[in-house]
Formats: C-alpha cells, sequence, structure tokens
C-alpha cells in the first residue's frame, strides 16, 4: 500500500541521534557561527573548531530536520534557528537542552521506560529529594526557556486593576517568574520558595536583572515549610503537573489559606485538550511527567478546575500563556 511505510517507526527508533545533532551544535555554536556568515563547511571549522568533514555532516543534518535551509552549499538559519538557537539574540534558549538532556534526564528516559510503563511512574530523581543537584542544573539551564512566558504572565498581572504588592513564587527555581513580574510592578515585594541551593541561583539571577532589593527567599519543600500569610498573588508555575490530583489539591489548599482578602492563585501548565493527544507539546509533556515523576501528569482544564474545587476554590479560569505552549490558570477563591 503507498501509505504503508516504515519511515515513522525508524524515525522513532533514531530520534535520539537529532538530540546528538541539537548537542553538538549548540555546544559548536554552529547556529551563531553561520548567523554571523560563516555559512559554508569550509568556513564553519574556523568558527566552530570542528572538522570540515564534521561541519557539513552535521549542518546537512540539522537542515534536514529543519534546523538550517541550505542554497548552492550556503547554509542560513530558519526563523526560529535566528531567534532561540543563535547566541547572539535576547530570546535564545540553547542552554536549556543542559537540563533536558542532561546525563541525568537521559538516564531516567533510557533506563527502563517498559517498566516505568508498567509501575505508572518513576523512582528516579524524584521531585522531593532536598537539594539534589540537578535543580541547580535546571535553574542555570531553563531561565531562558522560561523568559518568554514569565513575560506575558508579568504583562497580564501588571495591566490588572490592582497591581500586587507581596508576591510568593513557589517552587521558584530560577526564580523567573518572580523576578520578571517585580520588574512589571515596581512597588511588588516578591519571595521565592524552593531548595537552598536552587535559590542560590534565583538571587543571582534577582541581582542581575535589578530587582534584588525586592527580592526574598524562604528556603525548603513547598508541602512542609511555613509560607507565613497575607499574600496578594502566590505563583505555581510549572509545578503541580509533577503530583498526583491530591498532591495539587493539597498545594492548592495551601496556597488558598495563605491569601490575603482579594488575593489571586496563578499557575502555569501544559494543558491538553480533553482528547489529550492535542496540541502536541502539552500533549506529549504527560509521557515527560510519566519518565521523570512517581505520579505526575500533564492536567486538562476540567482536572485543574476539580482540583481547584476540592481546595475550596470557586473554579478557574484558563488563559492561553502566548506566545509559547503553555497555559494561565487562575483558580477562583
Amino acid at each position: 500500500m503507498a501509505d504503508v511505510s516504515p519511515e515513522l517507526a525508524v524515525d522513532g527508533m533514531i530520534a535520539y541521534q537529532k538530540t546528538a545533532a541539537l548537542m553538538a551544535a549548540l555546544d559548536l555554536g554552529i547556529f551563531t557561527a553561520i548567523g554571523e556568515g560563516a555559512a559554508t563547511a569550509a568556513a564553519l571549522p574556523q568558527h566552530t573548531g570542528a572538522a570540515e568533514r564534521g561541519a557539513r555532516i552535521l549542518a546537512d543534518y540539522l537542515t534536514v530536520c529543519g534546523f538550517l535551509t541550505k542554497t548552492g552549499g550556503h547554509y542560513a538559519l530558519t526563523p526560529s534557528s535566528e531567534v532561540f538557537l543563535d547566541r547572539r539574540s535576547p530570546a535564545y534558549m540553547g542552554s536549556a537542552i543542559g537540563f533536558l538532556a542532561s546525563p541525568e534526564m537521559r538516564e531516567l528516559v533510557f533506563q527502563d521506560p517498559a517498566g516505568v510503563a508498567r509501575a505508572g511512574g518513576s523512582l528516579g530523581i524524584g521531585n522531593m529529594a532536598p537539594d539534589h543537584p540537578v535543580w541547580v542544573k535546571f535553574a542555570r539551564a531553563m531561565a531562558p526557556f522560561v523568559a518568554a512566558g514569565a513575560q506575558a504572565l508579568a504583562a497580564r498581572v501588571a495591566a490588572g486593576p490592582v497591581p500586587p504588592r507581596r508576591v510568593l513564587d513557589i517552587a521558584a527555581g530560577h526564580g523567573m517568574f518572580g523576578i520578571l513580574l517585580a520588574q512589571a510592578v515596581p512597588d511588588a515585594q516578591v519571595t521565592a520558595l524552593d531548595w537552598s541551593n536552587v535559590l542560590a541561583v534565583a538571587r543571582e539571577n534577582a541581582q542581575r536583572l535589578g530587582v534584588a532589593d525586592r527580592f526574598h527567599t524562604i528556603e525548603g519543600s513547598a508541602f512542609d515549610t511555613d509560607w507565613g500569610g497575607g499574600y496578594d498573588l502566590i505563583l505555581l508555575p510549572n509545578f503541580l503537573h509533577h503530583f498526583d490530583p491530591d498532591g495539587c489539591a493539597a498545594l492548592l489548599a495551601k496556597a488558598r489559606r495563605s491569601l490575603a482578602p482579594g488575593g489571586r492563585v496563578l499557575a502555569v501548565e501544559f494543558v491538553p485538550n480533553p482528547d489529550r493527544v492535542s496540541p502536541p507539546m502539552p500533549a506529549t509533556f504527560a509521557l515527560v511527567m510519566l519518565l521523570t515523576t512517581q505520579r505526575g501528569d500533564a492536567y486538562t482544564e476540567a482536572e485543574l478546575d476539580a482540583m481547584g474545587r476540592q481546595a475550596g476554590y470557586r473554579g478557574t479560569v484558563a488563559m492561553p500563556l502566548l506566545p509559547g505552549p503553555e497555559t494561565l490558570i487562575e483558580f477562583l477563591p
């Protein structure tokens, strides 16, 4: 039959090669070199340190994969590669591969995926491991990856009728959601909660971005640590998906108790449609949670709403967090 082909199956079997090629290209600075004008296999070695054969094969592979274009032996960046993979771009997010394809993540993904599916979750690193060094790696690598979404959230909050004065950022990691909000709301005092070694990275980012005098920290587990109270805004960015519905409801209930009158709770999540197979990135994120957490998942709007109601909220409002694939969820106290 004309529509029967092994191509998809083979592509899945060797998809890790695309990750390897991207790791090599980012490490060598291939995208930046091409952006600066080193557009041929002969020119790339002096800009990247790669052998000409290595540069040619790597650039050709990246062209096949859609990261580059090639015309008459000359390579060029695609619009997306120019924005996200050229180190000169303010939106460069190549550092994210340092976590997403780190040895720790590769081990979790490839060690025994069938066993993880049988068990319904991973017994790997575990997101509750205190001060695990992988979360420092996450904080340093992923800040550019979330910057656009964090900026969009900050803009929404700043445009509201009553900008918050006291903000709590739960599992803050790199701190970018709270830090960019502090930039957008000049009177906001932001408190970040996370493990102590991760908060050191967040404080560095707050200092670098000029809000260190309004950036405070609480060390410890989001479940066990006393958050205090009286917050006008509590942020849960990219955190609920690590836990089962009961765990999420417990966190949401704790957040509701920590609000000032009129306060708000905002979460950022990959939210698939009810069919769970669209849109592609939120839908496939569920596999990431299967392979790397014990009970996490990519939750639909209805599931997040149910968690909120279990925690005592009136309901939820979901808004696309453009230009990225994530959704902003407001839990209504």
